[in-house]
């Protein structure tokens, strides 16, 4: 495993949002939904998509709090823009589980 500096980790914007929307993505390779995650005032609404179909429901996610890299330049993916990357831990089934906070807080907090 490689060593990072404590410089190299806090420029990495992790940071807490809520799903407000959750669209199919059909043109996705894999299985994939479309989420829209707002982050706060300071960073804003964007978009990611996210390979979660396995474990979560269109309907499951909305209102939920994600974990998400922030700063990351935008992806093209397909015929969209992914403008975060939402964290996940993938299980020996392949399936991805969301990474959370275990209570709510403020979005766009971000993690230290």
């Amino acid at each position: 495993m490689e060593t990072i500096s404590w410089e190299d980790f806090q420029r990495v914007e992790l940071r807490v949002g809520t799903i407000i929307k959750v669209d199919d993505f059909p043109e996705a390779r894999k299985p994939a939904f479309i989420l829209q995650v707002d982050f706060g005032e300071e960073v804003g609404l964007r978009k990611s998509s996210a390979q979660i179909t396995d474990l979560y429901s269109k309907d499951e996610l909305l209102g939920r709090q994600v974990m998400a890299v922030v700063n990351f330049p935008p992806k093209q993916i397909g015929p969209m823009m992914s403008e975060c990357l939402v964290t996940g831990f993938h299980r020996e089934d392949g399936a991805v589980v969301l990474v959370a906070p275990d209570s709510q807080v403020p979005n766009g907090v971000r993690l230290i």
